[in-house]
């Protein structure tokens, strides 16, 4: 990797991460509640479409995801700084290797992958650190289902809008500097 192109990875990271972490405060103070309830609309989170576009994307989101987790641990979540971040890396790492993998001429597998993440990651840390009592499978799938629940909704409208506004408008050239051909 030549210098430039470090120095565009960095930035696209710094920016990402910024975006991700400014997105979820404003909605945390403008709608309380609405990025840590258990079946949460994220806005921030349409944002790992960016994951398509840059590898930058995976540190981006990742750091703005614990960043932007930060205000959880005043609402006694510490845990979900720990847990969403590990969700968000696994998701977004997931969603770039699935890039190139479309249904119909959309990128469905690599949508589906935060859904699927943090329904498996959040939806155990609910039950297992914040239910009383022992672990219960049915319990899980609960919570697990409302988290990709929340999920599906943020990533197939809001994130399928981004999606198609990077791809007819050629934002993703301008902004990720891929090659037009792509």
């Amino acid at each position: 990797m030549n210098k430039k192109s470090k120095n565009r990875y960095i930035a696209q990271t710094a920016i990402i991460a910024a975006l991700y972490a400014a997105l979820t405060y404003a909605q945390g103070l403008l709608l309380p509640g609405s990025t840590t309830a258990a079946v949460q609309f994220r806005v921030s989170e349409a944002l790992n479409v960016f994951a398509l576009f840059s590898p930058a994307a995976i540190p981006g989101l990742t750091i703005g995801c614990i960043i932007a987790n930060l205000y959880s641990i005043g609402q006694g979540l510490p845990l979900d700084m720990i847990f969403g971040s590990v969700a968000t890396l696994g998701a977004t790492t997931c969603i770039w290797f699935l890039r190139n993998a479309k249904v119909f001429g959309y990128p469905l597998p690599a949508m589906l992958m935060p859904a699927l993440w943090n329904g498996l990651i959040v939806g155990w840390e609910i039950e297992f650190f914040f239910v009383d009592g022992p672990f219960k499978s049915l319990g899980f799938l609960f919570n697990g289902g409302c988290v990709a629940l929340g999920e599906l909704v943020v990533m197939l409208v809001l994130g399928s809008i981004l999606y198609y506004a990077f791809e007819k408008r050629g934002l993703k050239h301008k902004l990720f500097g891929l090659d037009p051909t792509q």
